[in-house]
């Protein structure tokens, strides 16, 4: 697995998410977007590895990027007076977007 294609892939999935209700502020959710997945780059391909060779599941999977949800700070979503449910509601997206895609990408 390549993990510099799979965070591209999921940068590129992540921005359209973004797109589809911040489309005003992509620009600066892409910075945000960047940065989680920098943040995350070392888990992320070790979980990822773990969930291809089977040793995790999809769910576990979940559980574990769940708990990077604190590093996911949509700093351009927040000072745009976006409520803190709805950013909650997008992380949550967001997680469901990247566990989606690396299960059609590893599985």
């Amino acid at each position: 697995m390549d993990i510099e294609a799979l965070i591209k892939l999921l940068k590129d999935e992540l921005l359209k998410v973004l797109g589809e209700s911040y489309a005003d502020y992509k620009t600066e959710t892409k910075k945000d977007i960047e940065s989680f997945l920098t943040l995350s780059k070392v888990k992320l391909e070790r979980w990822t590895n773990l969930l291809q060779n089977g040793d995790l599941t999809p769910t576990d999977y979940e559980w574990l990027l769940q708990s990077q949800k604190d590093l996911l700070i949509l700093n351009a979503l927040n000072q745009a007076g976006v409520s803190k449910l709805r950013l909650g509601h997008l992380k949550n997206k967001i997680i469901k977007t990247i566990v989606n895609t690396v299960i059609t990408v590893v599985i």
